[in-house]
């Protein structure tokens, strides 16, 4: 599907962006390029002169391009997207109290953002487009969660807007990422060294998902999206108490309170969204209204099957959980090969 493609990366300098740039390059060795689209260029540096990268930016190969630039300037991104098949949209301003205090900056990247690409894919002859969300954006109590379900917005929206191109949209949501940066879990490891970890709340629950799965996610999407989509992974939860005992099992867990604009579990399909969500096997995909005019195309090509009315996907009522012993094998496996408790 990526065969001969020029594909490019909003924010892919993050953890996400490189750990799917490396998959793809590594898959689809004829790739024609892959374009790194971000503001930082410290990053882009690091990131070209790192062992994992450098070769496929040198010896004459040039498969990895850098590209400075944000989201919110339109003009940079339609010279960019010039020759671009497929764009998979990462970047976003994502930590909830600078979002909470610096409202209006997040708007301007997280909104204006995904409309700038909306835009730019349609005068570029884009082919594809998948976007990044978040559990965040379903029934948002943050303003974080807020940009981000108004962008899943846009971009569904944007499916009725393509004409004749042959372009489509859609968009994968999914929880916590561990070992990413923002993660929990290098923070624990971290703070262990103090004797005591801090819990906001005891009865926390969060989604997981490792950069492996969150990137097949993607490429998912990528081959089977009709448009219109958002794809939901069938993944654990975990308590955050257990996330304490997994790392420090000895530390002293020190309540904290909840922090503003913070769940106490979260969710990835809301109660609302079920008259509209199918069963994929593997993913769950919440349907526009005119992609449910569609359920039999959906139901022959992934058998898929419509939820319950009323259904909804949240961490704290899941079926499927991490103890403290998955947790260690996890976080050695996708986080830290040396972690010892």
């Amino acid at each position: 599907m990526l065969h001969g493609k020029s594909i490019l990366i909003t924010g892919g300098t993050g953890s996400f962006g490189k750990a799917f740039i490396e998959a793809i390059l590594k898959e689809y060795p004829d790739i024609k390029k892959v374009i790194v689209f971000s503001r930082d260029e410290l990053k882009q540096f690091e990131m070209m002169t790192s062992p994992a990268f450098q070769p496929y930016c040198e010896n004459g190969t040039n498969k990895l391009r850098f590209f400075i630039g944000d989201v919110r300037d339109l003009n940079r991104l339609r010279r960019a997207c010039e020759g671009v098949d497929v764009i998979i949209h990462a970047a976003a301003l994502k930590q909830v109290p600078a979002a909470e205090y610096n409202p209006l900056e997040c708007i301007k990247t997280n909104v204006y953002g995904a409309q700038n690409i909306i835009d730019a894919a349609m005068d570029c002859g884009v082919k594809k487009v998948v976007a990044l969300s978040t559990d965040k954006a379903a029934a948002p109590i943050n303003l974080y969660g807020a940009t981000k379900l108004c962008s899943d917005k846009l971009f569904i929206a944007a499916s009725n807007m393509i004409g004749n191109r042959e372009l489509s949209f859609s968009v994968v949501r999914y929880g916590n990422v561990m070992g990413s940066r923002g993660s929990v879990i290098p923070f624990f490891i971290k703070q262990r060294e103090s004797g005591f970890l801090p819990i906001t709340d005891e009865n926390m629950t969060r989604f997981s998902i490792s950069l492996e799965d969150a990137v097949r996610m993607v490429l998912y999407a990528l081959e089977n999206a009709n448009g219109g989509e958002i794809f939901v992974p069938k993944i654990p939860s975990y308590k955050i108490t257990d996330i304490a005992k997994a790392i420090a099992p000895d530390c002293e867990q020190k309540l904290t309170g909840i922090r503003p604009g913070e769940k106490i579990h979260e969710e990835m399909i809301t109660e609302s969204d079920s008259q509209n969500t199918v069963d994929c096997g593997k993913y769950y995909a919440i349907l526009s209204p005119e992609g449910m005019k569609k359920f039999e195309m959906y139901a022959e090509k992934f058998d898929a099957k419509k939820v319950p009315q009323g259904f909804k996907y949240n961490s704290g009522t899941n079926d499927d959980w991490l103890t403290p012993e998955d947790l260690r094998v996890l976080i050695k496996k996708h986080v830290n090969p040396n972690f010892e408790v």
